[in-house]
């Protein structure tokens, strides 16, 4: 009797194993995310936008205009052992791009002070929303491993439109989205007031003179999360910024405005 009872509770539980459901358990990552490039912090970069490309510059990390570059120049730099960001105005229109008439008229602002770029609306993103995943797309099938989506703080500037923080939550976790769903890492573009928001929704940080404008301190959590931050400054001498670049952990540079091949690193 004593055995048959042994044998008999197995049973049950098997039974009740096979009928009860199972407990929740948290979603499963998504196996796009799980193989994206992570930078971490302190690796060296160049960011080069216009002129002739120089792909010889021997850092891991290059940032470069989506547009203006072949899948074969990607490749090159593949070749070379470096990853590649692909450069992209999200936040702003800008007249000289390929696909400029795709975008409804309803959804340009004011001048964002660059030549032929006036701000989006993000808040429609009924329509942004395809429009900005065609170019994303652009960038997967080029073979980028990330996107650098800029103009992502309209809401702080005179757009023409009432933006909110709110808007622009919504709007830059939209694009975050997007581009992880496609393979590709994404990097948050300056909009430093957002990033305690944000950090969860972006792989690395890329930005414009946070030393000139004392910001700098701002960008720590990508650091401590484990994630990049690519940094360039204009007008200040390395001996100004670079010191305490190297304690926040930043990846540093000096470059002229016009982001060509030119640079001088930490």
């Amino acid at each position: 009797m004593r055995r048959l009872l042994v044998l008999f509770v197995p049973l049950l539980l098997l039974a009740a194993a096979c009928t009860t459901p199972a407990p929740d358990r948290p979603d499963r990552p998504d196996p796009k995310e799980a193989e994206l490039w992570r930078p971490a912090p302190g690796l060296a970069w160049q960011w080069q936008l216009s002129g002739r490309l120089d792909p010889t510059v021997d850092v891991p990390v290059y940032d470069i205009d989506g547009f203006d570059h072949p899948a074969s120049a990607v490749a090159d730099l593949h070749r070379r052992g470096r990853k590649v960001i692909c450069y992209l105005s999200t936040g702003a229109w800008e007249e000289f791009r390929p696909d400029a008439a795709q975008f409804p008229k309803e959804l340009l602002g004011r001048s964002n002070g660059w030549p032929g770029e006036r701000w989006l609306d993000i808040r429609r993103t009924d329509l942004l929303a395809p429009l900005m995943a065609a170019r994303l797309d652009m960038c997967r099938a080029k073979g980028f491993d990330a996107v650098e989506p800029d103009n992502m703080d309209g809401y702080t500037n005179r757009t023409g439109f009432p933006l909110t923080a709110a808007d622009q939550l919504t709007y830059n976790r939209l694009i975050a989205r997007l581009a992880r769903e496609r393979g590709l890492s994404v990097g948050l573009k300056n909009d430093l007031d957002q990033i305690p928001q944000l950090l969860p929704d972006f792989d690395f940080a890329v930005d414009e003179q946070c030393a000139e404008y004392e910001e700098c301190e701002l960008l720590v959590p990508f650091v401590q999360a484990g994630k990049a931050v690519f940094h360039v400054e204009y007008g200040l001498p390395l001996t100004e910024f670079c010191p305490r670049s190297k304690e926040l952990g930043l990846s540093s540079m000096l470059k002229k405005e016009d982001l060509g091949a030119w640079r001088r690193p930490c």
